[in-house]
């Protein structure tokens, strides 16, 4: 199964729509809760990705973006390829 890494923070609703579309399909994932350091963390997360909103998707160490992004993902059927 693949290693997926997934940002939060704990009041986000997409954060949370994305974690249950996960759930959903079977995959488990790492959680990475920034809520208690938020600034210093998304500071960090720009740097990788270029954006500074949550959730921040990572799917065998490549950024796929956020929860839009993997439902885009999803509706194409990448999704499963890519959790395989």
């Amino acid at each position: 199964m693949a290693k997926i890494e997934i940002y939060t923070t704990d009041y986000c609703p997409y954060c949370k729509k994305a974690k249950a579309l996960l759930a959903e399909l079977g995959a488990s994932f790492a959680e990475i809760d920034i809520t208690s350091n938020e600034d210093d963390a998304m500071d960090k997360l720009y740097e990788k990705t270029g954006r500074s909103t949550v959730p921040q998707i990572f799917i065998n160490d490549k950024f796929i973006g956020g929860c839009d992004d993997m439902f885009a993902l999803h509706r194409s059927g990448e999704l499963k390829e890519l959790l395989k």
